[in-house]
């Protein structure tokens, strides 16, 4: 049974995760976020311009400085992303190009000294926050499973468990030419036998359902070419779970991806994994226990 197979029936095979009701987390926020809300006035309140507003956070150290970026990109400069705004080489530049729309100092002074903005940004902060967490339980739980199911050795499951650096498919395989991070590897008796890729969707429509699929369809291709070409048997994963797999063409879109090679690609969400994951699947060999 293919994973195309399954879209009769899909909202029975998607998980949701547990997630905080609005307004729940209002005090958790400004908990949080008041003692950096409350920085940034003191830092707004002494600077003469908005530049120079920029030009002090910058010289602020590293974890607190972050956070007083993501307000100065809210309160002062919402064209400037806080990934541009990080790099602090960027920051004459940055006043350059966007100074002229920076909002005066004046009014930003005027807007934080209102403190009934502070529930809302510290909100706003907040669950920005927890953005990708859910795809930090989708991985753990899938080791846990994995690692219940099948013993080690032989068998060895390796990648973040929740936050951490991907593996690149060049670390397992040290010839592969191509870039590619990777959530999941498993070994069998040392020997690299599969690479997962972990996606946990809240939400997807429009252009970012054609950019993941076929951004994953062109990665299918190269570890194909790759695998076939050196004699590699290994195998794909894309554990994909959560509503977005619900939306517009999500699923259609990755049951294709599998009938490429369904000996070789497998696409599951987590409750597809004790019927779909097998070890016979996973080695090519018939089904034994384990």
């Amino acid at each position: 049974m293919l994973f195309a197979d399954y879209a009769g029936e899909k909202w029975n095979w998607v998980t949701a995760f547990d997630a905080k009701y609005y307004p729940d987390h209002f005090l958790e926020a400004l908990e949080l976020y008041s003692p950096i809300i409350a920085r940034f006035r003191a830092l707004a309140k002494s600077s003469g311009t908005s530049e120079d507003l920029l030009r002090r956070i910058q010289q602020i150290t590293e974890k607190e400085r972050v956070q007083l970026l993501k307000l100065f990109r809210r309160y002062v400069s919402p064209n400037s992303s806080v990934e541009m705004l990080k790099k602090k080489r960027n920051t004459e530049g940055i006043c350059r190009t966007f100074g002229p729309h920076f909002r005066p100092i004046g009014v930003v002074r005027a807007n934080i000294d209102r403190p009934d903005y502070d529930v809302a940004v510290s909100v706003l902060l907040f669950e920005h926050k927890d953005r990708g967490i859910f795809g930090y339980d989708l991985t753990q739980k899938f080791f846990a499973w994995f690692e219940a199911r099948f013993p080690r050795p032989p068998y060895q499951a390796l990648g973040p468990r929740r936050a951490g650096a991907d593996i690149e498919l060049s670390e397992v395989f040290p010839d592969y030419p191509h870039r590619c991070p990777c959530d999941i590897v498993i070994k069998r008796n040392e020997l690299p036998i599969l690479v997962g890729f972990a996606r946990y969707d809240s939400d997807r429509g429009g252009s970012q359902e054609d950019d993941r699929t076929g951004g994953n369809q062109t990665k299918v291709l190269q570890i194909i070419e790759y695998a076939e070409t050196k004699g590699i048997n290994v195998r794909i994963l894309f554990l994909n779970d959560g509503p977005g797999l619900l939306l517009g063409s999500m699923w259609r879109d990755y049951g294709e991806i599998e009938k490429i090679n369904p000996k070789r690609i497998l696409v599951a969400t987590l409750k597809m994994l004790p019927v779909r994951l097998t070890e016979a699947w996973m080695t090519g060999s018939p089904e034994r226990s384990v």
